[in-house]
């Protein structure tokens, strides 16, 4: 059966192209629909042998899909509210930690969508700059299912990251403007940040992980403790942390409010305490970016002075370190994998597969495999192949096409991000959701969760929404007082 994703994965994918390019609504809802007969073959490929199983999956979807779309038919903003809370959530499945309720919502706004497009909506292009190249990308990276190396794994990324979250972002593009329901949004997410950092002192306390086994097992061995609240890895809850941080920067220094500004340091300062004991590296140096990134919007060449000033220090006391200097002076391939927790020989041998399969890549979910043939691992679940930086891996699944695809995509990003960014709401609001992008794209140098994290997703929609002409067309003019003309 699992040769059925081979046709699944590519129909899903070029469906979903169709519906983020073309302009017609009448082929929007072809793309719709080729992408959720997509989704059935690729269910019917993973799913296991038991009909009654399957049979379940797909009524249970079936009944799930209308009441849903219905739901956010009445307030189409828990799309939104829903997503961001079901962030953390995930469900052992199919050998993954997936986001399970993450799909339901999808669903429901797949079918909203559906409903928008029947009833004569012609909106198109609802992401803007950024359809078109993510629409080729996510087209190309389908397409690549149909060689892949590791068909199960490229089929799962397709079926539980690709077509949910490409809906979701869709979805949040489409949005009606709302500057009440936005502050919503980032109460929600500085409400859960909250709940998450100080789970996260908890488990710093008492000494306590919730799960995964290989933290555990690391925390007995290590020299300092690492936390991941609520989350399966520390890097995902630093990284949740660093996308609550990098808008509450945006409201202290672009601001009106004094008293917002102070509630926003507060904030930050737990915050980034929560950030601290995760211990992760990666997630430090994306919130750096956000951070450069708001300080050279509000003091333009000021902050890249501070900044080169910094980063000098920083590295005189670095090269002061013993280690660290020894490290600079005798450097050794060895020496900087172990300095890099094996990322540096990961990365190293995913440029060699990128080089190796020059054209097309070895399909999308093949990294792993690839890389296992390689170097020779055994096993059929070789933990230490996973890859930890998306653009390498993007090249090597999907090679120099998919490489190109993904860099236009970041730039048509930042072209709407930063298009404008001044002091209205909608500036901010771009500005917030720019950096926080910049911010997962870091982290994911060093992760591997650029497509595979929702949030990302959500930020581009909300790139979209956020972008200024339409925002300010969206808002209500201001009201203007009459005056009685005056008797002569």
């Amino acid at each position: 059966m699992i040769d059925l994703a081979r046709i699944g994965g590519p129909v899903a994918c070029l469906g979903l192209a169709v519906l983020l390019a073309a302009r017609g609504r009448r082929d929007r809802l072809a793309g719709l629909g080729f992408a959720a007969v997509g989704c059935v073959l690729l269910v019917v490929a993973l799913a296991p042998a038991r009909p009654a199983e399957l049979a379940a999956t797909l009524g249970g979807g079936l009944v799930l899909a209308p009441a849903l779309g219905a739901l956010f038919r009445r307030e189409p903003w828990l799309v939104a509210l829903g997503t961001l809370a079901a962030v953390p959530v995930r469900v052992g499945l199919l050998g993954h930690q997936l986001l399970v309720p993450l799909y339901a919502i999808a669903l429901g706004a797949a079918v909203q969508l559906a409903r928008e497009l029947l009833a004569g909506d012609e909106r198109s292009r609802e992401l803007r700059r950024a359809s078109v190249p993510l629409a080729l990308f996510v087209g190309w990276t389908g397409v690549s299912l149909a060689w892949s190396v590791d068909v199960h794994e490229g089929a799962i990324e397709v079926l539980a990251f690709y077509l949910p979250f490409t809906i979701l972002a869709v979805a949040v593009a489409r949005l009606p403007w709302s500057e009440l329901r936005l502050r919503i949004l980032y109460a929600e997410l500085v409400a859960m940040a909250l709940v998450f950092a100080f789970v996260g002192f908890y488990q710093y306390e008492t000494r306590d992980i919730f799960q995964n086994p290989k933290v555990i097992t690391a925390n007995a061995y290590a020299a300092f403790f690492r936390v991941n609240s609520v989350f399966w890895d520390p890097s995902v809850y630093g990284r949740f942390l660093v996308v609550a941080l990098i808008p509450t920067v945006v409201l202290i220094v672009r601001g009106r409010s004094a008293r917002a500004a102070l509630a926003g340091a507060a904030f930050a300062l737990v915050a980034w305490l929560g950030l601290l004991i995760s211990f992760s590296q990666s997630s430090f140096a994306a919130l750096l970016v956000g951070v450069i990134g708001v300080a050279a919007v509000a003091w333009r060449w000021r902050a890249v002075g501070a900044v080169l000033a910094a980063a000098a220090v920083l590295a005189g006391l670095a090269a002061s370190e013993p280690r660290v200097r020894h490290a600079l002076v005798h450097h050794t391939s060895s020496g900087l994998n172990s300095a890099t927790s094996g990322r540096a020989s990961l990365v190293a041998n995913g440029i060699r597969i990128a080089i190796a399969h020059p054209a097309a890549g070895v399909g999308v979910g093949g990294f792993k495999h690839a890389y296992a043939k390689r170097v020779h691992l055994k096993g059929k679940e070789p933990k230490t192949a996973a890859s930890h930086n998306t653009p390498v891996t993007v090249a090597a699944e999907s090679g120099v096409v998919g490489l190109a695809l993904f860099v236009w995509l970041l730039l048509a990003l930042c072209r709407d991000a930063f298009r404008r960014v001044d002091r209205s709401f909608a500036g901010r609001v771009s500005l917030a959701a720019g950096l926080a992008l910049a911010a997962i794209f870091v982290h994911s140098l060093f992760y591997n969760d650029f497509f595979e994290d929702p949030t990302t997703w959500g930020l581009v929609g909300l790139v979209a929404l956020a972008v200024p002409g339409r925002a300010a067309a969206e808002e209500p003019p201001p009201a203007v007082e009459k005056k009685e003309p005056v008797a002569v």
